[in-house]
């Protein structure tokens, strides 16, 4: 029988990962963990300090696997690849949505994500101001995005045109409704998933003219 590797604060964290991925965040407990892990809860506290310790370090965790800006990249195409990668992590780790932003205790990777994002900007000539509104809006933008995409209660594989039918809005009484369905939706392959390029597009073409206002140059 091989020996078990030894634990440490990264397998205990891949095991609260695991866990959270299974049954979301109310189902990390260090019982939870340890059980994944294969260890009895108690071993965790030679790792870690507590459940808040750990939720700290899945916080932190969930940035590295975000794209960090390059300083000197051009802004515009390094805020859209970090957005795209931040909404591919919140799809891939829902729970990840209730976490992320809401600990009192930031990890040394979110912090180094939101110092890249900054720089980034800052280095590309935005103001503080609107570097500031800048990592505002696009954030808000991709947490509300992946919100929404996790809550659509189409399932998995359903056609869209199924979907309309199914929930039998009363499109006589709601013409404005029924006029996007016809254009939009229904025969049209629609996707919401598709949406998100074209509302990050509409952010970062405002923030471009803001920037252009503020150096002179629109």
């Amino acid at each position: 029988m091989k020996d078990r590797p030894a634990l440490t604060r990264e397998r205990i964290l891949e095991a609260a990962v695991a866990v959270a991925d299974r049954g979301g965040l109310s189902a990390v407990s260090m019982r939870n963990v340890g059980r994944e892990a294969g260890v009895e809860a108690m071993s965790l506290y030679h790792h870690v300090r507590s459940k808040g310790d750990l939720l700290d370090a899945l916080a932190d965790w969930i940035f590295a696997g975000v794209a960090v800006p390059g300083r000197h990249d051009p802004w515009r195409e390094a805020m859209e690849a970090r957005a795209g990668s931040l909404r591919g992590v919140l799809t891939a780790h829902p729970w990840a949505l209730t976490l992320v932003e809401a600990r009192r205790s930031p990890g040394p990777t979110l912090l180094a994500d939101h110092e890249a994002v900054l720089a980034c900007l800052r280095t590309s000539g935005l103001s503080v101001p609107l570097a500031a509104h800048a990592f505002a809006a696009i954030d808000s933008y991709v947490y509300g995005f992946a919100l929404t995409e996790q809550n659509l209660p189409m399932e998995e594989g359903e056609r869209t045109d199924e979907f309309v039918e199914e929930i039998g809005v009363p499109l006589e009484q709601y013409p404005f409704l029924a006029e996007y369905l016809a254009v939009m939706v229904v025969g049209q392959d629609f996707a919401f998933a598709d949406e998100f390029g074209y509302g990050l597009a509409l952010i970062l073409d405002q923030l471009e003219l803001q920037h252009a206002r503020e150096t002179g140059t629109h």
